[in-house]
């Protein structure tokens, strides 16, 4: 992980929030690569998950939402995790984490709450800040991060910053019912922001306080039985299984699907799964959380609310629908996807090349074009004049700074998947350049009357 991290700033995909004044803990920001990187895959997300079906139709709900959102979703009374401190050097901790990294995530779901910092102590887990195993009894952490909303600071003004993107959609399916006529089941996406005051952030950008999700939340009828529920259920997993795979590239050993036992499943679902990825050095870590919340959520809000979020089938019978909820960590997935394209490769004698073998899709940048020396004239007009042709249909990067084989390492860093260069052949002879491939290193010449066409069907 440290290699990724290190590339990661070397590059320009993930930089240190706030690094001019010393940094803010667990704070990133993402750089030109990073960004194109995140968005190529929520493109791909809302490509597979909304473009492509018919049943599945998109929102952007509020970050700022009524407090009563937050109250009537549980998050205020419930939204919590297990605070503990060192009685040695009176630093805080999340002692489930602690415990996850000593027993696993598995034995630690079986722990309730209560017991956490009994069982830290019998475990003898020392302290990460200064190596004592003296802890206290766990408290509960509210994750809600606090606001104000007017000029006035007053408890009467208390808002909070959404903590998922879910809530938005809830409180939102009346208005997508009755604009987008659409029938059970149908499903609602968003992607977006959501802001979690977490105890102790880190590892990079797998957990931090601020993150982007994407969620679908998937409403059916209610179920007269469990194959009902259990036919969508299992589709939209065959379904996930399918775009981490194929168009994430993320490989299936690197994958698990953990199914939450009796003491781990929220009172509400009926079944739900982490689907986590080994990292390196990190170990399993939860990209996304996949559960069938039947219709807790929608009920909740029909409560506080008073409004009616009741569904009307053509048949005119009156229910609360049901819900699967498939809810996609962006962040998490940008880094399991850096994590599976890294490689270094032996290329020659004592010679290592460090590459990102992203999807193609996926790339920052697909194209790079370089003139085959800076110097000469006719070679840069003619590798300018190839690049502004392609820049409208790829995303495209010039380059002509130092000798050919220092560019395709950088390309290779940052995961091109070719590289065009012009050389005297393509001026005095052929009218062809060179296309390098990112993977197998190999070079082919393609006419530039018909490198359009040829790089748009490799990079499909």
């Amino acid at each position: 992980m440290e290699q990724i991290v290190s590339l990661c700033k070397r590059r320009g995909f993930v930089f240190p929030g706030s690094e001019i004044y010393g940094g803010m803990a667990n704070s990133w920001d993402y750089g030109p690569y990073g960004t194109e990187l995140k968005n190529n895959i929520a493109k791909s997300w809302w490509k597979t998950f909304v473009q492509e079906r018919d049943d599945v139709v998109g929102l952007d709900s509020a970050i700022i939402t009524n407090p009563k959102v937050w109250v009537a979703s549980g998050h205020v009374a419930n939204f919590n995790d297990p605070l503990v401190d060192c009685k040695g050097c009176k630093t805080r901790h999340r002692g489930d984490k602690l415990l996850e990294e000593k027993i696993g995530v598995d034995e630690t779901a079986a722990i309730p709450f209560e017991e956490v910092g009994k069982k830290l102590n019998e475990l003898q887990i020392v302290c990460p800040n200064c190596g004592k195993t003296d802890w206290t009894d766990a408290r509960k952490f509210n994750l809600l991060f606090e606001t104000q909303v007017g000029v006035l600071a007053d408890p009467k003004n208390i808002a909070y910053l959404r903590g998922e993107t879910a809530q938005g959609i809830f409180i939102n399916f009346k208005n997508v019912v009755n604009t987008m006529r659409k029938k059970l089941p149908f499903g609602i996406a968003q992607v977006g922001k959501a802001f979690r005051n977490e105890i102790t952030p880190g590892n990079f950008i797998f957990r931090t306080r601020e993150f982007e999700q994407m969620e679908i939340e998937y409403f059916i009828k209610p179920p007269q039985k469990d194959e009902d529920w259990r036919e969508p259920y299992d589709k939209w997993m065959n379904e996930i299984k399918a775009f981490f795979n194929d168009k994430l590239g993320l490989a299936e050993e690197n994958m698990r699907w953990r199914r939450h036992d009796s003491n781990e499943l929220s009172f509400y679902s009926k079944d739900t799964y982490d689907v986590e990825y080994n990292f390196p050095n990190l170990g399993w870590g939860e990209l996304q959380g996949f559960a069938y919340r039947t219709d807790y959520d929608l009920n909740q809000h029909i409560k506080h609310s008073g409004a009616d979020l009741n569904f009307v089938d053509d048949e005119g019978s009156k229910f609360v629908p049901h819900c699967i909820e498939p809810s996609f960590g962006l962040t998490r997935t940008l880094l399991a996807v850096l994590a599976e394209a890294y490689n270094e490769e032996e290329v020659g004698e004592n010679d290592t090349r460090i590459v990102m073998k992203f999807k193609p899709a996926l790339a920052p940048i697909k194209v790079a074009v370089f003139p085959l020396l800076k110097n000469k004239p006719a070679l840069v007009e003619k590798a300018q004049e190839i690049y502004k042709n392609l820049k409208p249909l790829f995303m495209c990067e010039f380059d002509d700074n130092g000798n050919v084989g220092k560019r395709y390492r950088r390309q290779d860093e940052i995961g091109t998947p070719f590289c065009v260069t012009v050389d005297f052949d393509t001026i005095e002879k052929d009218n062809s350049v060179t296309v390098r491939d990112r993977d197998s290193m190999e070079q082919v010449r393609v006419s530039i009357d018909e490198l359009e066409g040829y790089l748009a069907q490799k990079l499909q």
